[in-house]
């Protein structure tokens, strides 16, 4: 599911979107949690490339096997990649299949040339090379295996955030919290324990409240959070900070102001790393610097 921080994520989107072209509030909140479902259709588009690299192998030793003349590998193919225990939960895994029946456009054909050229990166490899070699397969093994292989390979793999940017623009933005969630379905894996469920985009009720009270809010109070910002800045006109940074802030600001049951280390901690995604290199220091002092004056100490 999305954590705080993620949703904290899509409100600040939100507002960014909402300051380029206002619109109406209903319809801005419409749009950011339909955002949010487009995050599961990322992770489950994701999960679907692990699966969709096993069905190439397995089409790979299929083809081996027709040959008119055949290698002692096509002959005696090495299964392992192809009975990797992570791969087969996720192949079982009844809510992606489930979904994926619903959105076929979530479904990489066998073709797919990025699925493809993938393949053929991973197998001319070294880790899946030795991996191959060894003999026998933990659970642990195949687990760690395959985490590492969706970091190198879909996670750091430039061609295939291209193939999301023309897919589904948002998808760009959210990249980061699909390969979180991957990961973590990954991790959460257990062996002989099969999982039928993905992980939900919102806990609960709670959440969503959280999400909706935070975007109204931070639109309601504006300018008085503005001249929050303003009335903090050091031979710094409010003008010259960029607009990121403003929105970063005046959301703190919101959160500081109307969520007292949060610890104003939590706000501060929570928006200097979402600096660290949005903004510049040197914003979270500033961002850390206005929030630290808003705490201070406000008494919001806790």
């Amino acid at each position: 599911m999305l954590g705080r921080r993620q949703i904290r994520e899509k409100v600040i989107e939100s507002l960014y979107a909402y300051h380029q072209n206002p619109i109406q509030y209903e319809v801005l909140e419409k749009n950011m949690f339909s955002d949010i479902e487009k995050i599961y259709n990322l992770y489950v588009y994701q999960l679907n490339f692990l699966v969709a690299l096993k069905d190439l192998a397995e089409k790979q030793i299929e083809i081996g096997k027709q040959k008119y003349i055949k290698s002692d590998a096509d002959l005696n193919p090495n299964q392992k990649f192809i009975n990797n225990q992570i791969l087969k939960q996720l192949e079982q895994n009844t809510e992606r299949l489930n979904f994926t029946s619903k959105h076929k456009e979530l479904k990489w054909e066998l073709h797919d040339e990025l699925l493809v050229k993938t393949f053929q990166r991973i197998v001319a490899g070294k880790r899946y090379q030795d991996y191959m070699m060894e003999d026998g397969h933990s659970f642990e093994e195949d687990q760690k295996f395959i985490g590492k292989l969706f970091l190198r390979y879909v996670a750091e793999n430039e061609d295939f955030h291209d193939r999301l940017e023309e897919k589904e623009m948002s998808w760009a933005d959210d990249l980061h919290i699909g390969n979180s969630m991957v990961q973590k379905t990954i991790g959460f894996m257990k062996e002989n324990e099969p999982s039928h469920t993905l992980i939900r985009m919102i806990k609960d009720e709670d959440d969503k409240s959280f999400a909706r009270k935070l975007l109204w809010e931070a639109i309601k109070n504006w300018e008085p959070a503005e001249k929050k910002i303003e009335e903090r800045l050091q031979n710094w006109d409010l003008d010259r900070v960029s607009l990121m940074d403003k929105i970063i802030l005046i959301a703190a600001i919101t959160e500081f102001d109307f969520f007292k049951a949060t610890a104003s280390r939590i706000i501060i901690n929570e928006y200097v790393e979402i600096s660290k995604v949005f903004s510049t290199d040197k914003s979270n220091i500033f961002i850390n610097g206005i929030l630290d002092k808003y705490s201070k004056d406000t008494n919001r100490i806790n």
